[in-house]
């Protein structure tokens, strides 16, 4: 399956290699930045997502209080370039997890504007599930078994991997092997100390609360590395060219993104079957292209992810 780790060469833009096994990353650092993402084409898509049925909203328990409520309460962010970022000059967020609450919003009342976004990091995104504080989280969320014991995921919707971030420059580090007895900065709350500990159980890990902090710890050579999810860094690259560059490949599991929800509930069979409509009408591929693609250079649009029965 074409995956965002399948990435092609891209000429005079910000990537020259590819994500998968075979490939070299080492030359992944941003030169020019990204394109700011199309805001016509990208309101354009959202407005013309599809309605569900009142029966399909009735049948479901999590869409019927949503539908009751007249609002659709996000846990999300503001700040990832490619995913979720705010546009002052007119208060709206766009990206690829944006597009797809913003089409849940649509799907479920009608207007994709009848959200309500709640500011999260990965060390809160269960929380604010399990106080009701907010119905879905959408903030490349990766799916697993220790998250599923306290929420429930839709999708998954994203695949992703690993991967180290250094300084431009830098010539010590080329891959995972080399983080041994390094400093590695890594967030709390998220898969990254789990994968250190398998992948470089020799690093010295040092673990922030979000990705600035570490990625401050790195620019002010605090910590040597930085490792976290491709997507992630990638979003760092393409926002500060010539500061980073990606040292050596991709590794770990496969980082499947999924759409947190309150345990047990039956949104996700609700939001599930969202996902797949619009997978099969080509929405899904069209957010892509407008959020990510035509913001990289990045020509290959990637199959979505199996969703999950």
């Amino acid at each position: 399956m074409k995956r965002l780790n399948l990435m092609k060469k891209v000429t005079g833009l910000l990537l020259s290699a590819a994500m998968a096994a075979g490939f070299s990353a080492a030359a992944m650092a941003a030169e020019p930045e990204a394109a700011a993402i199309d805001t016509a084409a990208f309101d354009e898509l959202i407005a013309s997502g599809p309605v569900a049925d009142d029966a399909d909203i009735e049948a479901n328990s999590w869409a019927s209080a949503i539908k009751e409520a007249g609002v659709l309460r996000v846990g999300g962010t503001r700040t990832s370039f490619l995913f979720s970022q705010l546009d002052e000059t007119d208060n709206s967020i766009r990206g690829f997890d944006a597009g797809l609450y913003e089409l849940l919003t649509r799907y479920i009342l009608g207007d994709e504007s009848k959200y309500e976004l709640t500011q999260v990091d990965s060390s809160t995104r269960e929380s604010v599930l399990q106080s009701g504080q907010v119905d879905a989280v959408f903030a490349t969320y990766s799916i697993t078994d220790a998250r599923k014991e306290v929420i429930s995921f839709a999708g998954p919707y994203y695949t992703s991997q690993q991967a180290i971030l250094v300084k431009a420059g830098n010539t010590d580090i080329a891959g995972v092997d080399d983080l041994a007895d390094k400093t590695v900065a890594t967030q709390s709350g998220s898969t990254g100390p789990d994968i250190l500990a398998e992948f470089a159980p020799d690093a010295i890990v040092q673990e922030f609360s979000t990705d600035q902090e570490a990625r401050a710890a790195l620019e002010q050579g605090r910590v040597d590395a930085y490792v976290t999810d491709y997507t992630l860094l990638l979003n760092a690259i393409v926002k500060n060219p010539g500061v980073y560059e990606i040292a050596g490949d991709v590794f770990g599991p496969e980082d499947n993104y999924g759409i947190g929800l309150p345990l047990d509930s039956d949104g996700v069979i609700f939001v599930n079957d969202f996902l797949k409509k619009i997978e099969e009408d080509g929405t899904w591929a069209a957010l892509w292209k407008v959020s990510l693609g035509d913001r990289t250079g990045i020509e290959t649009v990637p199959d979505a992810p199996a969703i999950a029965e």
